[in-house]
C-alpha cells in the first residue's frame, strides 16, 4: 500500500506541475524571421488551440485562421514558431484581445541574421511537432540583446502565492484533525471500548448463572 500512496502522489504532483509549466507565463529572446496566417483544420489537438477571437463567428470553431510568428531562438538557434490567438475571457486567463495589434508589431520587429533584432515574447503552453501545437505568444517586446536576464516575476509571485495557500489549508486541516476529527475518533474508541467492557461483563454474568444453574441440576439428580 504504501508504493500505491506514493506513486498516486507522485502522479498528482506530475499533474499539478504539468499544468502549471503550460498555463504560467514563460519568456524567450528570439529573432523574429517572419509572420504569418495559416487556416488550420484543428482536430483531437483543440484543447491546445485558443477559441475563436471575440466577435469572430464560432460555427467553424474546428476550422480557422490562426496568426503564426516564426523565430529563432537565442543562443541555441533553433527554430520556434508561435501561435498568436487571443485568449478573450476564457482558460488561461490572460484577457489577451489584441493579437493582430500583436502580430504587427512581430512583423514590424522582422531581422535578418546579419542584421538581428532581439525580441523577448512572453507566451504560455508547449510547441510538439508531433501533436501540432504551438505555444501561444501574449506578447513581445524588444530587447537590447541576446543575453538580457528576464526576470519571471508573475510566475515567481503566483508560486510564492500557491505555495502560502497550500500552507494555510495543510495547518486549517492539521488544526480541524486535531480539534474536531481526533476527539471525536477518541470519542469512538471510548464508546467501543466501553462496549466490549459491557460485552465482557454479560458475558461474565452468563457464565455465573450458567455455573449456578448447573450447580442447581447437580443438587437435584442427588
Amino acid at each position: 500500500m504504501r508504493y500505491v500512496k506514493w506513486t498516486f502522489w507522485g502522479l498528482v504532483v506530475l499533474l499539478v506541475a504539468a499544468f502549471l509549466h503550460y498555463t504560467l507565463p514563460q519568456t524567450d529572446i528570439v529573432r523574429i524571421v517572419g509572420t504569418n496566417t495559416q487556416r488550420v483544420d484543428i482536430g483531437a489537438n483543440a484543447w491546445f488551440f485558443a477559441s475563436p477571437d471575440p466577435g469572430t463567428d464560432t460555427a467553424t470553431a474546428n476550422s480557422r485562421d490562426v496568426q503564426f510568428i516564426q523565430t529563432i531562438l537565442a543562443g541555441s538557434g533553433r527554430p520556434m514558431v508561435y501561435r498568436n490567438q487571443d485568449t478573450g475571457w476564457g482558460w488561461p486567463p490572460y484577457f489577451k484581445v489584441n493579437s493582430f495589434d500583436v502580430q504587427a508589431r512581430a512583423t514590424d520587429l522582422t531581422s535578418t541574421e546579419a542584421s538581428p533584432k532581439w525580441v523577448a515574447i512572453t507566451h504560455y503552453g508547449w510547441r510538439n511537432q508531433f501533436f501540432t501545437i504551438f505555444p501561444n505568444a501574449v506578447s513581445l517586446r524588444q530587447v537590447d540583446g541576446p543575453d538580457v536576464r528576464i526576470i519571471p516575476w508573475v510566475s515567481i509571485t503566483i508560486l510564492v502565492l500557491l505555495a502560502v495557500a497550500l500552507f494555510m489549508l495543510r495547518r486549517m486541516w492539521l488544526q480541524f484533525r486535531e480539534r474536531t476529527l481526533d476527539p471525536a475518533m477518541d470519542s469512538m474508541g471510548d464508546a467501543f471500548d466501553n462496549l466490549d467492557a459491557r460485552a465482557d461483563q454479560a458475558r461474565a454474568r452468563a457464565r455465573t448463572r450458567w455455573g449456578r444453574f448447573r450447580a442447581w441440576l447437580s443438587g437435584l439428580g442427588r
